[in-house]
């Protein structure tokens, strides 16, 4: 797996008194290609009508672009395709576009969002934009003006941050005495470069929730629009290990131990009796946590060598369900396998070593439907964090 890494990450919060957020943050990995397309498109208005526009909107962009369509071609289709408000005379939804390609080739298209930030050794670096205008065609509602695309291209540098948001950030506080206009663009920007010089290593994902969470802030905590900012990181790869499962020759047990612990990275185990092996092979001692309490999952335990342990197939089958549920560890019980959840989302390369010796009391039948071999269960985690994380996932089986 490559040693560099784009990570991207997101964060949202709904306006208030509304179930749907009227903004679509979507992001697709083209393996095949090495490319990665990320989409911000607000819906005009909010609620579940802007949100349905800009989810058209958002599903088009990566739709076309993954079928090779150039990110040009793209947007003139999806202005042309998008209706226009009858009274305001604009489109029903604003988007921005950006398409990476091969780590380091960066394309994006804006339409009425506010600007994106590149970020360049914790100052702003401002590419060139071109102005491309649109004629949106003789339609109903159609107005006569074109619609202006604003192009830019750049190549990505190790360390570079590309940020770009909805006008729920920049409009934050508006008519407030302290931001009688609004947190404004200068605003992010001052922000953003100061959570970057406290925290150098700050994840997309952590630096996207906190612009979201200042600008709910100016908001007074009541969100009067929907707040979106999407995050691309280009750094190096953060490498996470997670071992589960006895090999299925006790032969093998001493060759699973030296894996575990010549890996550089973060370490995870995953069983007990997969603990107990390596511990006996390495010479450490397991300690169980008991600060960490939850009924519904074994508590974790530590070892020198380990950045977690933790039960098996219950503790990742619970992780699972939290990958297909969207769920933040934010808002989860602490337990352990809210912990792994949060080490996989701050990684990147993330290996997995699976143990095939089968334990019988997996297969019985009176056992939960939920409770899967764990291959199974691994397998469906990995496709998970690859479809929905963008991860790099590698799976050995043992």
């Amino acid at each position: 797996m490559s040693s560099h890494f784009v990570e991207v990450g997101s964060y949202q919060l709904s306006k208030a008194g509304q179930n749907a957020p009227g903004d679509v943050f979507l992001s697709r990995k083209i393996h095949e290609s090495d490319r990665i397309i990320s989409v911000l498109s607000d819906g005009l208005g909010s609620g579940i009508k802007a949100g349905v526009l800009a989810t058209l909107t958002g599903t088009l962009a990566t739709g076309c672009i993954a079928a090779d369509m150039s990110i040009k071609k793209t947007a003139r289709l999806i202005m042309r395709s998008l209706p226009v408000c009858s009274e305001r005379k604009i489109s029903y939804s604003t988007f921005t576009i950006v398409d990476v390609d091969g780590g380091r080739d960066v394309r994006i298209i804006e339409y009425d969002n506010p600007s994106y930030l590149l970020i360049r050794q914790q100052s702003e670096v401002e590419p060139v934009k071109i102005d491309i205008p649109v004629t949106k065609g003789k339609r109903i509602g159609a107005h006569p003006k074109p619609a202006t695309l604003r192009w830019s291209t750049f190549k990505a540098r190790f360390g570079d941050r590309l940020l770009f948001f909805s006008d729920g950030v920049t409009q934050a506080g508006m008519g407030t005495k302290a931001l009688p206009l609004g947190w404004g663009f200068n605003g992010v920007k001052d922000f953003a470069i100061e959570l970057i010089s406290d925290a150098p290593d700050i994840s997309a994902r952590e630096l996207a929730r906190s612009i979201v969470m200042r600008a709910a802030y100016y908001d007074g905590g009541t969100p009067k629009d929907d707040i979106t900012c999407g995050v691309i990181y280009f750094r190096a790869a953060r490498r996470l290990l997670v071992v589960s499962g006895p090999p299925i020759h006790p032969e093998d047990d001493a060759e699973l131990a030296s894996k575990f612990a010549e890996f550089e990275g973060k370490k995870i185990i995953c069983g007990g009796t997969t603990a107990n092996i390596i511990a006996r092979e390495l010479k450490k001692r397991i300690h169980v946590s008991l600060k960490v309490m939850d009924f519904t999952i074994p508590p974790p335990a530590t070892m020198d060598g380990a950045d977690l342990i933790t039960e098996g197939i219950v503790t990742l089958g619970k992780v699972v369900e939290y990958l297909e549920q969207d769920a933040k560890p934010e808002h989860l019980p602490e337990n352990a396998a809210t912990m792994i959840l949060r080490h996989l989302l701050d990684s990147d390369t993330i290996y997995f070593i699976v143990g095939t010796k089968i334990n019988d009391a997996h297969q019985d039948p009176n056992m939960p439907v939920e409770l899967e071999i764990r291959r199974n269960v691994i397998k469906r985690l990995g496709a998970l964090l690859e479809e929905k994380l963008l991860k790099q996932v590698s799976i050995q089986f043992i």
